[in-house]
């Protein structure tokens, strides 16, 4: 990675308006000029608004120095953002661009405009691959078969959707809460419903909080959790905390703390900033699970996002081979088990394109070094 003050001077030198390449040249991108306190009013103007696209998760998963913002304006309406994480060895032109769960197109309100997203294609291509040099990875939030993944297969006909270089596919189940909360609970596995209808008889209460101070608290049951278990994770429950304490209020994750008899016995954390809620984090300890407490925690959380009136509730990533616990325990839920469409990729630099696919070698291999160590 190029220093900070390398990095400094390479953006400084980008932040300009480019004409998009749509045909009524009606659109245009401007590049890292926009501030941290002004993002995240620009992300509340979207249906696809998420916490991987936040400043802050940017900021403490990546650091600040590492990140680059494109607004892309129709007029002078902004109809679309992404925030791209940029990796570069060296002060040359050549390195990653990656888009995490983006772009934003789908604003509030509206439906996602085909001719929006074909004009922020083109504006992500011309300044990460035509512009910088970079080998420009997209992970989209879209979901296999359906017509948001479409939309941004067709306008983004230009990227590679079948790249050489793999990366681990997002699946998850996605349930649809707009139903009637009485038809959601009848539409709950009947297994799943008994367990629940088992726990709410164990006096057992749901706080809904957050904030630093809350996230403490979960951070305490996930150690308990981790201590017992000792499992395989990639999650770094520290950094979602100092995540929380950077997110503006009205962004912050959602954390539910689970008591019985005033001992807190179980937690969870999710993020409902767009029209869908992400489960992201779950903690439990021994006497949770006598308890039943993570169906009632499930439930309240469902509860909670529906009179927010968030639309879908993704229930997180899930492995049926290496995770089936979890797995089943999901499935219960009865969401649509999903996953996300292929990774786009644009590059016209070699040297951009050896960089990338060598570091994605890497990242494999200290995955499995991983993996084989927490057998051993």
């Amino acid at each position: 990675m190029g220093s900070t003050a390398t990095k400094q001077s390479f953006l400084a030198s980008s932040r300009h308006s480019i004409d998009s390449m749509a045909d009524d040249f009606t659109y245009t991108a401007e590049v890292d000029r926009v501030t941290e306190s002004e993002w995240p009013a620009l992300m509340d103007r979207f249906e696809d608004a998420n916490i991987y696209q936040t400043w802050s998760y940017g900021g403490v998963r990546w650091g600040e120095s590492n990140l680059s913002h494109l607004i892309l304006k129709r007029g002078t309406e902004v109809v679309g953002i992404a925030q791209l994480r940029i990796v570069r060895p060296t002060a040359l032109n050549i390195g990653i661009a990656y888009l995490r769960w983006g772009p934003l197109c789908n604003l509030r309100g509206g439906e996602l405009e085909s001719e929006v997203v074909k004009a922020m294609a083109s504006a992500l291509r011309r300044e990460y691959v035509n512009k910088r040099g970079l080998y420009l990875q997209i992970l989209p939030n879209a979901f296999v078969n359906s017509k948001r993944a479409e939309i941004f297969q067709t306008c983004f006909a230009q990227f590679d959707g079948k790249s050489a270089v793999e990366s681990l596919q997002y699946r998850t189940f996605l349930l649809d809460i707009r139903l009637p909360l009485e038809e959601l609970r009848k539409k709950l596995d009947k297994k799943w419903r008994n367990q629940l209808n088992a726990a709410e008889r164990n006096n057992l209460e749901v706080l809904e909080l957050e904030g630093s101070d809350a996230y403490k608290k979960f951070s305490a049951l996930y150690a308990q959790m981790w201590e017992r278990k000792k499992f395989e994770t990639s999650v770094n429950v520290d950094e979602f905390g100092r995540i929380q304490q950077q997110l503006p209020a009205n962004q912050r994750m959602k954390i539910f703390i689970c008591r019985h008899e005033n001992q807190e016995v179980a937690g969870l954390v999710c993020s409902a900033i767009g029209d869908t809620g992400i489960y992201l984090l779950g903690a439990s300890n021994e006497a949770a699970m006598k308890l039943k407490a993570s169906y009632v925690l499930q439930w309240a959380v469902i509860q909670h996002l529906k009179n927010a009136g968030i639309h879908y509730y993704d229930l997180g990533g899930i492995n049926p081979l290496g995770n089936p616990g979890v797995y089943h325990f999901k499935s219960g839920l009865s969401g649509v088990d999903m996953a996300h469409m292929n990774s786009l990729i644009a590059c016209e630099n070699g040297f951009s394109s050896a960089f990338a696919k060598t570091g994605h070698a890497v990242q494999r291999n200290l995955r499995r070094l991983q993996h084989a160590f927490a057998k051993a």
